[in-house]
């Protein structure tokens, strides 16, 4: 019975994944000095009676580097998408022009630009927490294991394992963390 005890490292990989790839979209939705379609992606607006995400609501160009256009089906939603924007935080004053919202993109300031790398310092944080659940997860399957028997060569093997696939996802949390900063502080 021992010997069948099995720890299911793909899923921890695959776990662990996600939380680099919430992380990824939480770097994307930070604005920098350029345009992004994924800026705009948090902002809700409350239309045909539940909140919306912009981008079912209008099609999201970046025609050029610091501007962003959405083209708002509904002429009906055009004054609450861009209510949404301004209420936003994001910093940016829609413009209007018939159905399109043009968003240009101001410079960042240096106190803006280190603001914004505490943010991402701190989604990293979130995302090295979301990582060592994980690791916490597959070390409680390693114990139970044990419990049921499982040879102490096994437990050795599974565990380090475990912190060397945690290891490896920390690493990457802090390389993607690294180059994000680096990003945000260029001018």
């Amino acid at each position: 019975m021992a010997e069948d005890i099995e720890i299911d490292i793909d899923d921890l990989e695959r776990r662990m994944k996600g939380a680099m790839d919430s992380l990824r979209g939480e770097f994307a939705s930070l604005r920098t000095g350029r345009a992004s379609a994924s800026m705009i992606d948090p902002v809700q607006v409350e239309a045909y009676g539940q909140m919306t995400p912009i981008n079912q609501l209008g099609t999201v160009n970046v025609p050029e580097p610091r501007m962003v256009t959405i083209n708002i089906w509904d002429k009906a939603m055009v004054g609450k998408v861009e209510k949404a924007l301004r209420e936003s935080g994001l910093g940016i004053n829609p413009q209007l022009n018939g159905t399109i919202i043009m968003l240009p993109i101001p410079e960042l300031n240096e106190e803006r630009r280190r603001e914004l790398t505490k943010v991402a310092a701190q989604y990293a944080e979130s995302a090295r927490v979301s990582i060592r659940n994980v690791r916490r997860d597959g070390m409680d399957q390693v114990k139970k294991g044990k419990t049921a028997g499982m040879p102490e060569d096994d437990q050795k093997f599974w565990e380090t394992e475990i912190q060397s696939l945690t290891d490896r996802m920390i690493a990457s949390v802090d390389e993607a963390l690294t180059a994000r900063q680096a990003e945000i502080m260029q001018v």
